[in-house]
């Protein structure tokens, strides 16, 4: 696969090694309005010329967003639409650097958002390519361009933000419904391209937003996105697409996996666990005939155990049952009051919940209305995520869950916490209690019998009992200090895993720092209190809101 894309000549330069201002050229690319209007008014220059490489004064204001020059040169007689050598326009080079006030002025003054040059290549394919998703939403949102049309080549710009693995871009365009199924000249769709060059967070979104056909889809040489991302060497991306692969491609499989495991889950299992060894303690701790009668004391702490096994059910119940933090979709709407959730009708341009993070945008959950015959997306605060098991957007996710077949996230993430702990706790007393139990009931042995022997042929139901018990305890304590840590440092296990994709989640030196953690009892405070931390309250320094 061969690619082209728009080719502008740069003005970046050091200060000490800018050229002099000798001419309209190099004033408009440089923002020297005084020497600009000098040349104009009192020289009599002309703004209407290219330059020696065919280049206008208006490309280069445009390129570097000196959006007053860009209105003065238009005033003094430049055309908007004039094109270069590559029939490039000023429009095309303000999408290279995202030059969104440049745009506005141009637009404005008659420049055509669908000029295309040589390659066919729009202002939306350009800042495509060059991962601006700020200019390309702009234009898309407030003169119509066409987000979805493809070039000379039948490369659209999802193609190109998928070659370049602009992850941000990908999403924005899904989120606009782009198509995922064209394939350009070379039988190539966007997920080829990003495996051509492996890009794996690219890959991630466009296999998540789409379906198993992309996967399969070959290009004219035969190869699938998984043979091309193999041929050159992308391990962890031929891994990523081989396991979507396998996992999409077998039906049945399929079918028994996800609509048993996925949406039932482990849940069942735990539940048959816990009951079991709650008859299994009752049976062959508390009451088993080969044992001492039990004391009062033991009993009180047996009968605490048995207590808070049932608590632990109850909370097993709630949190498996309970929503999440499930972020609503125009579907799930039953009401006219309902409509007017600020998630749903929602404008990029001016929100409290849009912080201008590009992964708050989910391509994932869009659904069709249609009486009201539009596309409603889902716009997710920031720190929520998109389940693909759930296939459901979460506030404040923290995990999927199997063994309780759901999500945990803002609102089911303290009777998680309990249901941990209590696990714990259980566990820790009942396995206390049936050493207790075994060492007060052992007579002296005979002599060559062993203790080990005698508890084995003794006590086979005990012993099982502590050994299912010993597994639940290390697995509910590993994950009872796990999260504990994290909800002291208010940070979920989804920001920790993808610490690196989130820029939230950085300092101002490029280092992990969260800006919602208020130090350990503030954040264990509110936790406790309301089950949630409140997201608009944030400790360092106040997140910049990006308005496009």
């Amino acid at each position: 696969m061969a690619s082209s894309e728009i080719e502008v000549v740069s003005s970046d330069s050091k200060p000490n090694d800018r050229p002099p201002i000798l001419d309209v050229f190099t004033a408009s690319s440089h923002g020297d309005f005084h020497k600009l209007r000098s040349f104009v008014q009192y020289d009599g220059a002309s703004v209407s010329v290219p330059d020696v490489n065919g280049y206008y004064a208006l490309q280069w204001a445009s390129l570097n967003n000196f959006h007053e020059i860009v209105h003065y040169l238009i005033q003094h007689g430049a055309d908007v639409n004039a094109k270069d050598n590559m029939q490039q326009t000023a429009l095309h080079w303000a999408a290279v650097r995202g030059s969104t006030a440049a745009a506005d002025v141009l637009l404005e003054n008659g420049a055509r958002v669908e000029a295309a040059d040589i390659n066919g290549y729009r202002a939306v394919h350009v800042a495509a390519q060059y991962g601006q998703t700020a200019f390309l939403n702009h234009v898309v949102v407030k003169y119509n361009a066409d987000f979805d049309v493809p070039d000379n080549d039948g490369r659209s710009p999802l193609h190109w933000a998928a070659y370049k693995g602009f992850a941000d871009t990908i999403r924005l365009l899904l989120f606009r419904d782009a198509s995922q199924g064209r394939q350009d000249k070379d039988g190539c769709t966007p997920l080829h391209w990003a495996a051509l060059r492996g890009h794996a967070e690219a890959c991630a979104v466009l296999v998540h937003a789409g379906t198993k056909e992309e996967l399969l889809v070959k290009d004219n040489a035969g190869f699938t996105p998984v043979q091309l991302a193999y041929d050159k060497g992308h391990r962890h991306v031929t891994s990523f697409l081989s396991n979507q692969q396998r996992g999409r491609s077998k039906y049945w499989r399929g079918k028994l996996c996800n609509g048993m495991v996925t949406d039932i889950g482990y849940a069942p299992i735990l539940l048959c666990i816990i009951v079991f060894l709650m008859i299994l303690f009752i049976n062959s701790v508390i009451a088993a005939p080969n044992l001492k009668k039990i004391t009062a004391i033991v009993g009180i702490w047996a009968w605490t155990a048995l207590s808070l096994t049932v608590g632990a059910l109850i909370m097993f119940y709630r949190c498996s049952s309970k929503d999440p933090g499930y972020i609503k979709r125009p579907g799930d709407l039953d009401t006219q009051s309902d409509t007017e959730d600020p998630l749903l009708n929602i404008d990029l341009n001016s929100s409290s919940v849009w912080m201008g993070n590009w992964s708050q945008l989910c391509p994932t959950c869009k659904v069709y209305a249609m009486f009201s015959q539009i596309y409603h997306q889902i716009i997710r605060p920031v720190r929520s995520k998109h389940c693909p098991t759930c296939k459901r957007c979460v506030e404040q996710f923290d995990h999927h869950c199997p063994w309780i077949s759901n999500c945990v996230g803002k609102r089911n993430k303290r009777d998680f916490f309990i249901f941990i702990c209590m696990g714990t706790l259980t566990s820790f007393l009942a396995a206390a209690i049936a050493v207790q139990r075994i060492w007060t009931s052992t007579p002296a042995l005979p002599a060559g019998e062993t203790w080990t022997h005698h508890v084995l042929v003794r006590y086979p139901g005990l012993l099982v009992f502590l050994v299912m018990d010993a597994v639940v305890f290390i697995a509910a304590t590993t994950l009872t200090i796990t999260q504990a840590s994290m909800i002291a440092r208010n940070v979920t296990t989804n920001e920790l895993a993808n610490s690196s994709r989130y820029e939230y989640l950085r300092g101002p030196d490029g280092r992990f720092r969260n800006p919602y953690n208020h130090g350990c009892w503030k954040n264990c405070a509110d936790f406790l209190s309301l089950g949630y931390t409140d997201d608009n309250v944030i400790a360092w320094p106040p997140l910049q809101r990006v308005v496009i």
